[in-house]
C-alpha cells in the first residue's frame, strides 16, 4: 500500500492552499474524537463543526530543513528560523558522489556523523546517509572567559582526531579557443630555467614548479600563491587573415600558419593566501566547440580561533579559544567534553529543545540507538520524552537531570558545581576566518578617484567612513584626520592661483597670463576631480589661499 494507492481510493487528499478556506483540519486524532463527543453532546452551532480532513502528521507543518531541528516546538520560533538559515551554510555530505563532482565550489566535511538524536523527516530524506554536522559531547560551563558572548571553547585533542576537520574543494577554468583566422591558443610546458637569473632556484621560475610537459598541472601537486596551472599562450592576433586560406588546414598548412603566429602569455594563475593541492584536472570542451582545462584545487582545513559553529537550535558561534586537552575539565570517567558552550546562551533565548537533545541523545549513546525528536511527536511515540530519557539514564547508573560530576583539569579537585554534559550535534558552518581575514598597507588604488580599492577580493583599504569621521571630530584628532582622509588615502600636489583661485598649471597661470602668484597646495585628488566635474558644467569653484598661521 502506497500514498498513491491512498490517493487512488480518496483516503488521502491533497489540499490546494485556495481549498484550506473551505476547510476544517483537525491535527490529531484526538481532535476528532472530542469533536464527535460534543457534537452528540453540544449545542447545534458546535454540532455544525465538523471536521473536513485530518492532517496526515502534525510534522508536516515544518519543511526539510525544519524537520532537521529536535524538538522545536520546545524552541522561540525565532531560533528555530535563525536554524533553517544557518543550515543551508553547514558542511557535511553534500552527495553521495561528491569528491567525482567538478561544482564551483564544494564544502565537505571530512568525518561527517548521522545525529545521534533524529526526526522522522530525516529519515524519509536520508539525512544518516549524507549529515550536516557532526556528534560534539558538549558540558555547559563556563571556563576561561573566552567563551563570552557565544563563543566557543574547542577541545585540542578532539581536532586532532578530525573534529570539525573541513575540506574546501574549489575549481579553476579556462578555454582554449580557436580564433576565426585559423590561430588558436596553445599550452605550453614550463619554460627553460636557463632563461632566469637564478636558474631553478628563481622565484619567477618557481611558479611554473607543479606545471607538467604538456603546461597543465599535475595532479597532487602544492599550490602557493602565484603558482601557475595552466601555462596557456594566445595569438597576439586573432583576427588578420594570416594566410591560413591559402595553406589550408592539413597539417602542412597548419604548420606554416603556426611558424607565422606570435603568442602572448596567458597563463591561468592560482591566487589564494593558503596553498592548495591539485585534486583532479579534467580536459572537456563545451558547445562551441571550444576545449576546456578544469583545474580542481583541495584545502583540508581544521578548526581555529575564529571559525564558526552552531547546533540546530540557533545558537551560533565562533572559536573563542582551542585548549589542550590535559588542561580542560573531565568527568568520572577521564573523559573530557569536545566542546564547552557558555551556560548564558540558554536563559534569555529559551532554546528549551536543545536541553532536552543532549538529555535524550545521552540516554540514546547508553541505550545504544538513535533519539528521536519529532515536532509534536511525543503523542505519536515519534519524539522521546525528558521522562523516558532520565528513566535510561538512571538504569545505566546516570544522573537523572544529565549532570555530572567533572574535575579541574589544572589541580584536578572536582567543581563546586555539577556540569550538564552530553552529546548535541553541531554544525560547521562555511564561514571560516582563513576566508575573511584582510589587512593591508600600501595596494592598487581605483584610477578614477586615486583612492584605495574596495574589498578584500581587490586587496583594498580598510574604510574609514563618516561615522568613524564623526567620532575623530568630536575628539578634534584632526591631525588623525588629515592623515586617514588624505595622507594615506588620495593626497595630491596642486598649484593654484592665488589671483584667480583657479587650478593651474606649475607657476603660470593660464587665465591671468601670470606666473607670479602661483601657489602650490597640497588637497585630495577627489576634491580637485570634483572641482574640475563642476568646471565640467559651467560652475566655477575658486579657491581662496590664507597663509597658515
Amino acid at each position: 500500500m502506497t500514498v498513491r494507492d491512498l490517493l487512488n481510493q480518496g483516503i488521502v487528499e491533497y489540499v490546494d492552499c485556495n481549498e484550506e478556506n473551505n476547510t476544517l483540519i483537525a491535527l490529531t486524532e484526538r481532535e476528532l474524537e472530542i469533536a464527535v463527543l460534543e457534537g452528540k453532546n453540544g449545542t447545534p452551532r458546535e454540532k455544525r463543526q465538523h471536521y473536513t480532513h485530518l492532517e496526515i502528521d502534525p510534522f508536516t507543518v515544518l519543511g526539510v530543513i525544519g524537520g532537521i531541528i529536535p524538538f522545536p516546538h520546545h524552541n522561540q520560533a525565532p531560533r528555530n528560523t535563525y536554524t533553517v538559515a544557518m543550515a543551508k551554510q553547514a558542511m557535511g555530505c553534500i552527495a553521495m558522489n561528491e569528491y567525482e563532482r567538478m561544482d564551483g565550489l564544494i564544502y565537505t566535511l571530512v568525518y561527517p556523523h548521522k545525529p545521534m538524536v533524529k526526526s522522522r523527516t530525516l529519515d524519509l530524506v536520508n539525512f544518516d546517509k549524507i549529515p550536516g554536522g557532526q556528534n560534539a559531547c558538549m558540558a555547559v560551563m563556563s571556563y576561561s572567559g573566552y567563551d563570552i558572548e557565544d563563543a566557543i571553547i574547542l577541545n585540542k585533542a578532539s581536532i586532532d582526531r578530525g573534529f570539525g576537520r573541513c575540506m574546501v574543494l574549489r575549481k579553476h577554468q579556462t578555454s582554449v579557443r580557436r580564433y576565426a583566422n585559423g590561430t588558436m591558443d596553445q599550452t605550453t610546458g614550463p619554460p627553460d630555467p636557463s632563461s632566469f637569473q637564478d636558474g631553478e632556484n628563481d622565484k619567477r621560475f618557481q611558479r611554473y614548479k607543479a606545471v607538467d610537459d604538456d603546461g597543465i598541472c599535475r595532479v597532487g601537486e602544492l599550490l602557493e600563491n602565484g603558482s601557475i596551472m595552466v601555462n596557456k599562450q594566445s595569438p597576439t592576433d586573432t583576427t588578420s587573415n594570416l594566410g591560413g586560406a591559402e595553406f589550408g588546414f592539413g597539417t602542412q598548412g597548419q604548420a606554416a600558419l603556426a611558424r607565422q603566429v606570435q603568442y602572448k602569455h596567458a597563463p591561468l594563475p592560482y591566487k589564494s593566501s593558503a596553498p592548495s593541492y591539485v585534486d583532479k584536472v579534467v580536459i572537456t570542451s563545451n558547445e562551441n566547440e571550444q576545449f576546456l582545462v578544469k583545474v580542481m584545487v583541495r584545502q583540508v582545513r581544521r578548526p581555529e580561533i575564529g571559525d564558526k559553529f552552531a547546533s540546530r537550535h540557533g545558537q551560533k558561534g565562533v572559536c573563542g579559544l582551542i585548549v589542550p586537552e590535559q588542561d580542560l575539565p573531565f568527568n568520572e570517567y577521564g573523559h573530557a567534553p569536545d566542546l564547552i558552550m557558555n551556560p548564558h546562551g540558554f536563559p534569555s533565548r529559551m532554546t528549551v529543545g536543545k536541553l532536552l537533545e543532549l538529555l535524550v541523545g545521552k540516554a540514546a549513546v547508553f541505550e545504544g540507538r538513535q533519539g528521536y525528536s519529532t515536532a509534536f511527536g511525543e503523542e505519536f511515540g515519534s519524539a522521546d520524552t525528558a521522562e523516558a530519557a532520565s528513566e535510561a539514564l538512571i538504569r545505566n547508573g546516570l544522573n537523572y537531570t544529565g549532570k555530572d560530576t567533572f574535575y579541574s583539569g589544572t589541580n584536578g579537585e572536582a567543581l563546586d558545581g555539577y556540569i550538564f554534559s552530553g552529546p548535541v550535534f553541531y554544525q560547521k558552518l562555511k564561514h571560516m576566518v582563513l576566508d575573511k581575514a584582510h589587512a593591508r598597507a600600501r595596494g592598487p588604488r581605483a584610477v578614477l578617484t586615486r583612492q584605495p580599492t574596495e574589498g578584500r577580493s581587490r586587496d583594498g583599504g580598510l574604510r574609514l567612513g563618516e561615522m568613524e569621521r564623526d567620532c575623530l571630530i568630536a575628539y578634534g584628532a584632526s591631525n588623525l584626520i588629515m592623515e586617514r582622509l588624505m595622507h594615506s588615502s588620495d593626497a595630491f600636489s596642486a598649484n593654484v592661483c592665488m589671483t584667480c583661485g583657479l587650478l593651474q598649471y606649475q607657476n603660470w597661470c593660464q587665465y591671468c597670463r601670470s606666473g607670479e602668484k602661483v601657489a602650490d597646495i597640497r588637497l585630495p585628488y577627489a576634491c580637485k576631480l570634483l572641482f574640475q566635474e563642476l568646471q565640467s558644467m559651467n560652475v566655477l569653484p575658486r579657491l581662496r589661499l590664507k597663509d597658515h598661521t
